[in-house]
């Protein structure tokens, strides 16, 4: 490929590791000859600030069919638009921001998922506007062929978003443009090292004051638990999907067997430039382009749950929720939370690398939901059932 087949867009496998390693490493700006960063020379990018350290350790593939409900409440709305209220709407919710994270190799040969925990990026980051209230950051990122683009993209994406001038007032087009960017710049180190040629998933989810705002390419998934109930914060990006089916084969691509032109099993992700026919000048039918999903956050929201598809391959969202809120309900602890997640995602023989990352709202644990009566499911005992109940009373009488 050369550089003619590659322009910015404005908008529109390693060795194993056992333990565990933490880095506060921050990201870095290009080199000062203008050359693209080359992520074999900068520090460690997987980290989590005020959560879990990375853990590496060592789990046959069971694959799951998955429905997505939208719930009515996430809407497609400007950060600038949220605080908008009717006159006798309680106080906005301001929620208060615990997280953790935990990674597992699995059965893979090596450990290509990275993640990143910021509960506050202004103090990590930084940016140029000012922002009230809660400001957080979080993002797994699934690397295939190799790990480079996950740590590639787990640097400079949070860089490109934080860094443009109209973060947050454009949120959508400001984290669009990030993609694209990271897309682009990683292209231009590869140009530099063909080995660094790889691809990877994002996905990230940024609490802006009581806004939750969610950007996918690929196939992980953040979850919501709303007092209890699942509420799909992502869509998974597989090619066949109908909608990404349809937009693949108008960019010349197609599907074969499941897979992106019979190479790839996802329809969205950053890099993959050195795969022939996926990506090119006008596109392609490998998309790095995210899909938004916006809520504003109540009291009745307790944590986001955000996944690989090694979690949710064995995982169904609303049993993934039940089953963290009621480890969270015994100790909340979300770095407990998520190791228990990745531990039981194992005992389920997932067959993939495993990374989840769980952010808690509240100071409390996830309450106990009472049933009110009027709502309470009535039971009914069947003739058979009652026949043979009275067959059984009337023994007892002899």
């Amino acid at each position: 490929m050369t550089m003619e087949g590659i322009k910015k867009v404005a908008f529109s496998d390693n060795n194993n590791n056992n333990g565990t390693s933490s880095s506060s490493s921050s990201s870095s700006a290009a080199a000062a000859d203008g050359k693209p960063p080359n992520p074999l020379t900068t520090p460690i990018y997987r980290r989590c600030i005020n959560g879990a350290d990375f853990v590496d350790s060592s789990s046959s593939s069971s694959s799951i069919n998955k429905s997505l409900v939208r719930h009515p409440s996430l809407v497609r709305r400007r950060i600038t638009d949220a605080s908008v209220e009717p006159e006798d709407c309680k106080a906005e919710f301001l929620p208060l921001l615990r997280s953790g994270a935990w990674a597992d190799m699995g059965f893979r040969g090596s450990m290509e998922d990275v993640y990143l925990c910021a509960d506050s990026f202004v103090h990590d980051y930084g940016g140029k506007n000012p922002i009230e209230g809660p400001a957080a950051f979080y993002a797994v990122f699934d690397g295939h062929g190799g790990k480079h683009a996950a740590d590639f993209a787990c640097q400079h994406l949070p860089r490109f978003i934080f860094e443009d001038d109209d973060f947050p007032r454009e949120i959508e087009r400001v984290i669009a443009s990030a993609f694209a960017q990271t897309d682009t710049a990683f292209a231009e180190a590869c140009m530099l090292d063909a080995n660094l040629a790889s691809g990877t998933t994002a996905l990230a989810a940024l609490v802006i004051g009581s806004s939750l705002v969610v950007a996918n390419a690929g196939d992980c998934r953040a979850v919501l638990c709303r007092r209890g109930k699942a509420i799909e914060m992502s869509k998974d990006h597989k090619p066949i999907c109908s909608r990404e089916k349809n937009r693949i084969e108008a960019s010349g691509g197609y599907v074969y067997d499941g897979y992106l032109n019979g190479q790839l099993n996802v329809a969205r992700a950053i890099g993959d430039w050195h795969m022939e026919g996926l990506k090119h000048q006008d596109g392609g039918p490998l998309s790095s382009e995210p899909e938004f999903m916006i809520t504003q956050l109540t009291d009745e929201d307790e944590f986001l749950i955000i996944g690989c598809d090694g979690i949710w391959d064995v995982f169904m969202s609303q049993n993934a929720v039940d089953f963290a809120r009621r480890r969270l309900q015994e100790h909340n602890d979300p770095v407990l939370c998520s190791k228990e997640l990745v531990n039981e995602a194992l005992k389920r023989n997932s067959g993939d690398n495993l990374s989840a990352v769980v952010v808690c709202f509240q100071s409390e644990a996830p309450p106990n939901l009472v049933v009110p009566w009027g709502r309470r499911v009535q039971r009914s005992i069947s003739a058979e059932g009652l026949k043979e109940l009275q067959s059984f009373l009337s023994g007892l009488e002899t």
